[in-house]
């Protein structure tokens, strides 16, 4: 299941900031440290990945399907470069990238593995992949909160601020259908990749790190 993403460009950004509490940058601010060089960001929406990066020092290049997103991303980072291109069939060479992200975009790929096999091609012998995905909580305590939230506040908020219930509602509906932790990292180990992952904010949040070795299947 995908969901057509320029509907809501234009209010992605303030609704992000509103329904995560503000998180999401401290998450991507944890989640790009120690990247250099040049770095390709897979499903970039709106550039808020893109512009943490040059935070960083990196020289990014930004993919994306909507091109309404891209447009909200060219005005955020006019030094980066954007295009528009499908995750599963990248434009560019083996081993081009220094570094590969994805923050909050794997879930919506129609064919996982498959993007993740083009996510570590384009990478350089021994880059790192980080992939930041949403997830159900696992504390107990957190988890019926975290419910009520997302089944119903946030597609309230999308439809009272977007004007779009079903893209708000399509949220949560991803997310828990998603695998997580270490059945994410199951995935990646076949394609020929070291994993771990890390849990933010009571695992709401997942950073996925992914090193390329050296002899991995191309």
């Amino acid at each position: 299941m995908a969901y057509d993403f320029d509907k809501i460009a234009g209010t992605y950004d303030r609704l992000n900031r509103i329904m995560s509490l503000g998180l999401d940058r401290c998450w991507r601010r944890h989640a790009v440290r120690g990247l250099h060089g040049d770095v390709l960001d897979v499903a970039c929406g709106t550039g808020d990945m893109v512009v943490e990066l040059q935070k960083h020092g990196c020289t990014v290049t930004g993919i994306d399907l909507s091109e309404e997103m891209l447009d909200v991303a060219r005005h955020k980072a006019p030094t980066a470069t954007f295009m528009v291109s499908d995750a599963e069939r990248l434009p560019f060479g083996d081993g081009t990238f220094d570094a590969v992200t994805c923050a909050f975009g794997v879930r919506n790929f129609v064919h996982l593995e498959q993007g993740i096999s083009e996510m570590l091609r384009v990478l350089k012998p021994g880059g790192r992949m980080v992939i930041l995905e949403l997830a159900t909580p696992d504390c107990l305590m957190v988890s019926p909160v975290y419910n009520f939230y997302t089944r119903r506040i946030i597609p309230w908020l999308g439809g009272r601020m977007a004007g779009n219930r079903e893209a708000y509602t399509y949220l949560p509906l991803s997310i828990e259908c998603f695998p997580k932790g270490s059945a994410f990292v199951e995935l990646l180990r076949p394609i020929g990749a070291e994993a771990a992952h890390k849990k933010y904010t009571f695992g709401v949040c997942r950073c996925y790190t992914v090193k390329k070795n050296k002899e991995a299947a191309r």
